[in-house]
């Protein structure tokens, strides 16, 4: 994909700058490798507006732009959602409208109704909106389908439900060793974030680090140990398991017979093959109902010192229609890309109707099973740094902390902070 993205960069790049048209032209910074085809397909269909795409493998910290670089004028991309860069974005409230009284939503605005609401209060800032949704991923607890009939629920499940159900999957041989595993939390620490978010660790942003709930991160860490301890004999036991039998890609273990689930999140799962995936369920991993949005959302905004504002809502408005991005997702079957990437910038798409009606066609498992506008819970607004600050600090502390059986003194999740905060001073 990211070979793919370059090559078509090239071609985009060297065929607007013979265009002529440069009066018209805006620029679009991006991470996702996706928007060089999007892209590709509106300047063929433009007449007026064409578009230059620059890509940034870290967007996110890439704002403001740099006093030798040509600035911007639409930016799409991840973690765009926190206090230190949402002021390089200009209010959006005027692309924005509603139906009137005959069920229409003028030419020249977005539909209100036709995003997600949760997503669409997530660009919000000072109840005004600065970023709008693209696209979005949830978490979801895999299985084969062989095992169905032990799955009591047709779509969700929730982590007291996960932990009996795999308890009763365990087996031991003669030697007392596990043969059968049903899930394990230390299996894949992603889970154990997705778990403590869910449960109100309400990790968050302020001053350009981040805040948490102790408390609820703590008694959501004890959990997982009481967990592994009384199903799962220990961590030992989970990770000797694990490498004896776990060794393959997580929609094959589950197909060995030798446990019952794999965590996974829906760009991960929808990203494979059909083959890959023919003979695997999901549920989707829930607390109460709700469904918490992975931290990666995708969105747009329009650069505040852009001079061409009005052809960047032009391409905003395109993007952001329901029936471009079904011939969005009609293209990128044609070119064989959706094996590689899932539905919307590797998403669900922030427009209800693109997942309702078209997502289903391209990815069978999600026939009678979407999620519903309520269910979704969006993170909260997150550093630029985000990704290795999670990864580096908040991973390795929940993965060590909730370990059952080592005698080894965790570092604090403070200490690793700090630690990590030293690599920018």
């Amino acid at each position: 994909m990211r070979r793919f993205f370059f090559i078509l960069l090239s071609v985009l790049t060297l065929g607007l700058s013979s265009c002529g048209n440069k009066g018209k032209t805006i620029i679009v910074w991006t991470d996702k490798a996706e928007m060089a085809s999007y892209i590709e397909l509106f300047n063929v269909e433009s007449q007026d507006v064409k578009v230059i795409i620059v890509y940034k493998d870290a967007l996110a910290t890439s704002l403001p732009p740099a006093k030798d670089e040509r600035r911007p004028d639409v930016i799409i991309g991840s973690l765009l959602q926190n206090s230190s860069i949402r002021k390089n974005f200009t209010a959006l409230d005027s692309i924005i409208g509603k139906k009137n009284k005959n069920g229409e939503v003028s030419r020249s605005k977005l539909d209100r109704d036709g995003f997600y609401n949760s997503l669409l209060d997530y660009g919000k800032f000072d109840d005004r909106q600065y970023l709008l949704p693209v696209s979005f991923n949830l978490p979801i607890m895999i299985f084969s389908n062989e095992n169905q009939a032990l799955i009591p629920n047709d779509y969700t499940l929730e982590l007291d439900e996960i932990r009996e159900i795999a308890a009763a999957f365990n087996a031991k041989n003669a030697s007392g060793i596990y043969s059968k595993m049903g899930f394990a939390p230390s299996w894949n620490a992603n889970f154990i974030y997705t778990a403590v978010k869910m449960n109100g660790a309400d990790f968050r942003e302020t001053l350009n680090t981040i805040v948490w709930n102790d408390s609820a991160l703590d008694m959501e860490i004890e959990y997982m140990k009481d967990w592994t301890k009384k199903t799962n004999s220990s961590t030992t036991a989970e990770q000797d398991f694990s490498f004896k039998y776990l060794y393959t890609p997580s929609y094959k273990q589950i197909s060995s017979g030798r446990c019952l689930f794999s965590y996974s999140t829906t760009d991960e799962f929808f990203s494979l093959s059909p083959e890959q995936i023919k003979d695997t369920d999901f549920r989707w991993l829930t607390k109460e109902g709700m469904i918490f949005a992975e931290d990666s959302i995708t969105t747009a905004g329009i650069y505040k010192k852009s001079k061409k504002k009005a052809e960047s809502k032009e391409f905003l408005r395109w993007f952001l229609n329901s029936e471009n991005q079904k011939r969005l997702l009609d293209r990128s079957q044609t070119m064989n890309l959706g094996t590689k990437t899932f539905g919307i910038c590797n998403g669900f798409s922030s427009l209800k109707t693109v997942n309702e009606r078209h997502f289903p066609t391209y990815y069978k498992n999600l026939i009678g099973n979407l999620p519903g506008e309520s269910s979704i819970q969006s993170p909260f607004a997150l550093p630029p740094r985000w990704n290795s600050l999670k990864n580096r600090v908040i991973i390795p502390y929940i993965k060590e902390a909730a370990m059952t059986d080592s005698e080894k003194k965790t570092q604090t999740i403070e200490e690793r902070l700090s630690a990590w905060t030293k690599q920018f001073d």
